[in-house]
């Protein structure tokens, strides 16, 4: 390691995004912690790798002390590790609903509170959070999903104010549509079903989804951003990352009337 490298620990590392940027952050000299839930999933080259699950108190503590004991510090968390339930809202049962947030947001929240106190007795770090650009536009039959990123987004702003006179910064990456593990991933609520009201209209809108999200296998923006954020001293606190016409859709989503963004959200997804 050099003046420039940094201690990273990066959740959900197993493939897609984490990987990825694991990968591609021991590259560049840093000394990458790649933990996933499965102790066999796919390595990442040069990291070292932990089993982690961050739905359990017990997991994480034990992750974050060998962290330390190895490393002596983390100067970057990267809570990457998620879950996407998709279906009606009518047809997500509280117990699924529950899961969704488990994952996405209290295991990001559990994630912190066990690092921030390392960061702040060691003067500072950077923290980043994976949101989405659903996090921002709610998606039609990922209702869920996208009320666990609209969480992050909140909880990352308010975060970021509360840990900045520690030199700890905060931020977050909305990726729009890639070709990552989640597509397969996803899961379905059990009531999912030709029996729900909802059925035809979810599975069109989920098959659009993942024909969206599998046209492209380009994951260097997103993990270009993450190098940008490391490297910053004072980085940005939203990072989207997406195709231009999500971009922009993103960008002028706060001026566009109601009527007219369900409109273009209905019509990508071939919604009435």
């Amino acid at each position: 390691m050099n003046e420039t490298s940094r201690v990273v620990l990066l959740t959900g590392a197993s493939s897609g995004f984490g990987h990825a940027i694991g990968a591609a952050l021991a590259r560049d000299g840093h000394r990458v912690f790649a933990t996933s839930r499965a102790s066999g999933a796919m390595p990442v080259p040069g990291a070292t790798h932990l089993t982690l699950d961050v739905t359990d108190e017990i997991s994480i503590a034990g992750c974050v002390e060998e962290v330390m004991r190895i490393a002596g510090r983390v100067d970057v968390l990267i809570n990457n590790a998620g879950l996407g339930i998709a279906g009606a809202i009518e047809d997500t049962t509280i117990e699924e609903a529950r899961a969704q947030f488990e994952t996405n947001l209290f295991g990001l929240h559990r994630m912190c509170r066990a690092v921030l106190p390392h960061m702040r007795r060691q003067g500072g770090g950077h923290i980043i959070n994976m949101s989405s650009l659903a996090g921002q536009i709610a998606i039609p039959f990922q209702g869920f999903y996208s009320a666990s990123k609209f969480a992050i987004e909140g909880y990352s702003e308010a975060l970021r104010m509360e840990a900045r006179p520690y030199g700890i910064q905060v931020c977050m990456i909305e990726p729009g549509d890639f070709a990552t593990a989640f597509t397969a991933n996803r899961r379905m609520t059990a009531a999912s079903t030709p029996a729900s009201p909802y059925y035809e209209r979810c599975e069109a809108a989920v098959r659009r989804m993942a024909h969206d999200e599998q046209a492209n296998k380009d994951l260097s923006p997103v993990v270009d951003a993450v190098r940008a954020i490391i490297a910053s001293e004072r980085p940005a606190l939203r990072y989207p990352r997406a195709n231009a016409v999500q971009r922009v859709f993103a960008a002028l989503r706060p001026c566009l009337p109601q009527a007219v963004t369900e409109y273009l959200i209905r019509s990508t997804y071939g919604l009435p």
